[in-house]
């Protein structure tokens, strides 16, 4: 069972959780950064955060469906945005908050980082969900 929170005296996230407490006996999938690549290895999006936002939290969903959960199912998220321009991350963010991925809610770090691994990169999603 998982029990997401606000905690009182804090500042309101905006559609997210400040905690998820997960008791024990609950089954973990811990996932790897999603890429905005697709399935043959080339770029879906190039220059575009959200189209590539979008691919990303496709292929999230899928590696969630392998291990036998989804979107909704996620109680930890880092979303990494390739900027320096706050305009981009709330773009990305807008289109998360849209997702599945916001269902939980769950806690959340949203982060602008230098560059990502692959060449022309701009979003990576790492996650933590509970296997229903």
């Amino acid at each position: 069972m998982v029990t997401r929170a606000t905690v009182p005296g804090l500042l309101t996230p905006p559609g997210y959780a400040h905690t998820a407490v997960v008791e024990a006996g609950e089954r973990l999938v811990f996932l790897a950064g999603a890429v905005p690549m697709d399935a043959e290895g080339r770029l879906v999006g190039p220059g575009d955060p959200v189209a590539q936002t979008r691919q990303v939290l496709d292929n999230l969903s899928a590696a969630l469906r392998a291990a036998g959960s989804d979107l909704r199912h996620v109680i930890a998220s880092t979303v990494y945005v390739a900027t320096a321009d706050h305009a981009d991350l709330v773009k990305v963010w807008e289109v998360v908050r849209a997702s599945e991925l916001s269902a939980g809610p769950h806690t959340s770090t949203l982060l602008g980082v230098s560059f990502l691994g692959y060449t022309g990169q701009l979003v990576e999603i790492t996650a933590t969900a509970v296997v229903p």
